[in-house]
């Protein structure tokens, strides 16, 4: 069985002079965290398996993701990285590459042209093509928004995640927009729909809390990976605390 990864999310705005790492509560109630190249460094020396910089306003303001940025993360990280926001093409996602970044996640673009998927995995590899899903609870589903949440697409994520999947991604990224920021606990219903109805890799992202929350999303939700942002920025849970708790509780981790 794999290890279980624990991967710690930089949402960066880049409207921001200089690039700041922002939190927010269901995409919104934004609040600053600090550098991102620096809180980067920082996880990586507390044990950090993977790290995800998604530039959050990107795709809603038409402009390209943190090329900058990422290659000055990388000079000071060597960790698996991957970074999202703005990827439009090939072009895009081979300038991220040659910054350093070894994976990219595309939401909005995926959606809007579902061929960018196979044409990215058929380019550089479905290991480093990583699908974004921003889910909302609707009654008796769940859809898919865009633009970083400020569009619904009527997109059902369960029936999307599966086509993803057939399409070439070599990963999915689901953030339950409900539960974004609230550290009420992950959407184990959600996670565990999606994980079962795809053969590649889930990251649970969205309602970290506490420590029982990363154990509840890899027992019960079927996670391969778990993701969370103020929790680390913040310094409410340190990561090799997590870590160790959930050795102690039979997860195997990284």
């Amino acid at each position: 069985m794999l290890a279980k990864r624990i991967v710690a999310c930089l949402d960066t705005d880049l409207g921001i002079k200089g690039g700041r790492v922002v939190k927010g509560i269901k995409f919104k109630k934004i609040r600053y965290a600090g550098l991102p190249w620096e809180l980067a460094e920082r996880y990586y020396k507390e044990g950090i398996d993977e790290i995800v910089f998604l530039d959050i306003t990107a795709s809603h303001e038409s402009r390209q993701t943190m090329v900058e940025v990422v290659r000055k993360t990388c000079q000071r990280v060597f960790i698996s990285i991957t970074v999202g926001g703005g990827i439009r093409n090939i072009k895009d996602a081979k300038k991220l590459f040659r910054a350093g970044a070894d994976k990219i996640s595309i939401n909005t673009a995926a959606i809007q042209n579902p061929r960018l998927v196979k044409e990215l995995s058929e380019s550089f590899g479905s290991q480093a093509v990583v699908v974004a899903i921003d889910a909302k609870r609707r009654k008796d589903w769940f859809e898919c928004a865009i633009y970083g949440g400020r569009k619904f697409t009527g997109v059902d994520a369960i029936s999307w995640a599966k086509k993803v999947a057939e399409l070439g991604a070599g990963e999915i990224l689901l953030t339950s927009m409900d539960r974004d920021g609230t550290k009420s606990g992950f959407d184990l219903g959600l996670t565990r729909k999606i994980s079962e109805s795809v053969s590649i890799p889930v990251i649970a992202s969205g309602g970290a809390g506490k420590k029982e929350h990363f154990l509840e999303v890899f027992k019960k939700g079927k996670a391969d990976a778990a993701l969370a942002a103020s929790l680390f920025h913040f310094k409410e849970i340190k990561i090799p605390e997590l870590k160790k708790y959930l050795k102690e509780k039979g997860v195997n981790v990284r």
